[in-house]
């Protein structure tokens, strides 16, 4: 296991960039394919690393917590190095209800994370609606627990995002997450 810290290629405001991916469901997904919310929380994450596991309860709590925010996990790592990344093994995540996102996709070729910047699992970016496109106004860590084991005391996209349902502005620092590094492909 590698430990990255991310390294956000996109600024505030940016529009979230383009993409189709498969998910579990059975669908294909986009940006535009949640674009009845207010808020899309887009997370690079995966099956394996234990740091991506620790979030996946905060992650399900989003999800259901919130009618306006879609939770939207990419999984980009290489399968054939890591069979528990594959697309079966999420799609067995989801039916165990370990993972319960309003979607969970596969980034085969790796494209989407690359245009994002993501280098870790997890690796979270929030956008707002903004005149009908999604901007981004955080890109960083989901609480202030950086280890697997710890437990969160302060929940920074949480608050993120009932300031994006508020309609106010969103203040949070931005602090780099951490976690496994992305499994590229040779």
């Amino acid at each position: 296991m590698v430990l990255k810290e991310s390294d956000p290629a996109l600024e505030p405001g940016d529009a979230a960039p383009e993409f189709e991916l498969p998910g579990v469901d059975g669908e294909t997904h986009s940006p535009s394919s949640f674009a009845d919310r207010e808020a899309l929380l887009v997370v690079f994450t995966c099956n394996h690393c234990p740091y991506a596991q620790a979030k996946f309860d905060h992650l399900n709590e989003l999800a259901a917590s919130y009618d306006d925010l879609a939770v939207v996990g990419i999984n980009p790592n290489d399968e054939e190095e890591y069979p528990d990344d594959s697309f079966e093994a999420m799609r067995e995540y989801v039916e165990e209800g370990r993972i319960a996102y309003d979607a969970y996709l596969r980034d085969e070729n790796q494209d989407v994370a690359r245009t994002y910047g993501a280098v870790c699992t997890p690796d979270p970016f929030l956008f707002r609606k903004d005149e009908g496109e999604f901007r981004l106004v955080y890109q960083g860590r989901l609480d202030d627990a950086m280890n697997p084991d710890e437990e969160a005391t302060e929940f920074y996209v949480r608050d993120a995002v009932e300031s994006i349902l508020a309609g106010d502005a969103v203040e949070q620092e931005w602090l780099g997450s951490q976690g496994c590094s992305i499994k590229w492909r040779d």
